[in-house]
């Protein structure tokens, strides 16, 4: 048996998780942001992950794509939030225009609280199989004794 293929596996989830996790902390970090060097105000962002076959041996990678097993998961791309941003009421505002409306992101607070905690506990649930897969095979090398 080859544990190297779940460490990978799991790894691959934990660093993808690791990621997700930057873009909801990114788009909580920016929710009042009215002004970008793009110009504008912030993008809510979001990630979207892809299956991701095994590095390895030709052999890996030829059994892995007949049989559609043994893939981890990568980022394939971090997209921005087509909707358009609120228009809030605030002449105080620096930014604000003629009328006194200013550009907020379009950023749900409890939406970006789930994706934070679905991001732990995915990640956690990698490093409890990383966990278990270290425990095997320390349980078969106590075989070999």
């Amino acid at each position: 048996m080859n544990y190297l293929n779940a460490f990978r596996i799991s790894a691959s989830g934990m660093t993808a998780q690791r990621l997700r996790m930057n873009i909801a902390t990114t788009n909580l970090a920016n929710i009042n942001t009215t002004r970008t060097q793009g110009g504008g105000p912030y993008r809510r962002k979001d990630v979207v992950f892809e299956s991701k076959s095994l590095p390895g041996s030709f052999g890996n990678a030829l059994q892995s794509s007949m049989s559609g097993k043994l893939a981890g998961v990568q980022v394939s791309e971090i997209i921005e939030d087509p909707r358009p941003p609120i228009s809030k009421h605030d002449p105080q505002h620096p930014d604000a225009d003629n009328k006194g409306y200013i550009q907020v992101p379009r950023i749900n607070l409890m939406e970006e609280m789930v994706n934070m905690m679905s991001a732990t506990r995915s990640y956690e649930a990698n490093v409890t199989a990383i966990k278990a897969t270290k425990d095997m095979a320390l349980k078969a090398l106590e075989i070999g004794r």
